[in-house]
């Protein structure tokens, strides 16, 4: 907590599909993302899983972080996250335990309740949304992720003595609170739920109690972070993610779209309403304001980290947004230390 140039700043990527492009073409701007990032020194990079949406490529998590690990050498990669109630917990430690083998000490399991889409793909996924066992889930989870003991008839496989530190994730107070009482490190997703954060984390805080892998309170802010070369630029790049929003809300999810000079061409009053309040917490705009901003969350949220969303439709515009973010922090930092 404290000064922002001394805090972590990590990346949250859902691997856009931008309309005209492929998935292919996504998985190699996700890759050169990550690249991009550790070179930048930021902390970690996460994927997280949805379902049934054409724009976003990320629903096979496991497989995309295997897949960014191999193509960086020493950022954290990770999920932010999968939604547990959507697979067996024996499978997801076969998963996670197999990827911490490959690479070892730099693999990130933050797990989520929600079902990462609508009904109707939660239903193709066998899942109930009528019982919430979530705690029970997470604490199969952490059973089969342990050592093996003598005459366990079913392990995860490669199994036990894993070094992966689970991470829950939220954007209520339900996960906030159940990460304090249990110690767990816990990231709230701001980027979608700004209403519910100041809350949600002093339900976290307030809950919490030491473990073996935590001793104090640690939280992860999840943000929308839209850099440009000056506020007008930034602010036509975030309207791809807007519109992306709209699509949700209409029901016709879709590719991600172009930006456009004008939103109001496009959305209704409502649907403007709507996207400012999920969007409210996004930083928008050129480099001092983006500083400016970014200060003023940290001392809102106390964040022992932040992790920095950008849905943004032109590849080299997002590299450059997150160049922008990392050149910020890195002058926050030189400053502190030179006692600015």
């Amino acid at each position: 907590m404290g000064s922002l140039g001394k805090i972590p700043i990590s990346v949250l990527d859902l691997v856009p599909i931008i309309e005209g492009g492929t998935a292919t073409e996504s998985f190699k701007n996700s890759i050169d993302l990550a690249q991009h990032a550790e070179r930048l020194g930021y902390n970690r990079v996460w994927f997280a899983e949805h379902h049934s949406m054409p724009g976003i490529a990320s629903a096979a998590t496991s497989i995309v972080i295997g897949r960014v690990a191999a193509e960086t050498t020493s950022i954290r990669v990770g999920a932010g996250g999968i939604m547990l109630p959507n697979h067996a917990p024996l499978v997801i430690a076969e998963q996670f335990a197999t990827l911490e083998a490959m690479f070892p000490g730099r693999i990130d399991l933050g797990l989520g309740r929600a079902p990462g889409s609508d009904r109707a793909a939660a239903h193709a996924l066998r899942r109930s949304l009528d019982a919430d066992d979530f705690p029970q889930q997470l604490q199969e989870l952490e059973y089969f992720l342990r050592d093996s003991v003598p005459n366990q008839r079913v392990r995860a496989v490669p199994t036990g003595g894993s070094q992966i530190l689970i991470w829950l994730l939220g954007s209520s107070g339900f996960s906030a609170q159940l990460a304090g009482q249990l110690g767990m490190p816990f990231s709230f997703a701001a980027h979608f739920s700004p209403e519910n954060l100041e809350g949600a984390l002093k339900l976290y805080r307030e809950n919490f109690r030491p473990s073996e892998a935590l001793d104090e309170p640690y939280v992860m802010v999840a943000l929308n972070v839209f850099a440009g070369e000056s506020e007008g630029e930034a602010e036509r790049l975030a309207t791809s993610q807007h519109q992306s929003f709209i699509n949700l809300v209409r029901g016709t999810p879709a590719k991600i779209k172009p930006p456009v000079d004008d939103m109001d061409a496009v959305w209704t009053l409502a649907e403007k309403s709507m996207v400012q309040q999920r969007m409210g917490g996004s930083i928008i705009g050129g480099r001092e304001k983006v500083r400016r901003e970014l200060q003023a969350f940290q001392d809102l949220t106390k964040a022992d980290e932040l992790i920095v969303h950008a849905m943004i439709y032109d590849h080299a515009a997002r590299l450059r947004s997150y160049e922008i973010v990392a050149e910020v922090m890195r002058e926050e930092n030189a400053d502190s230390a030179a006692g600015k």
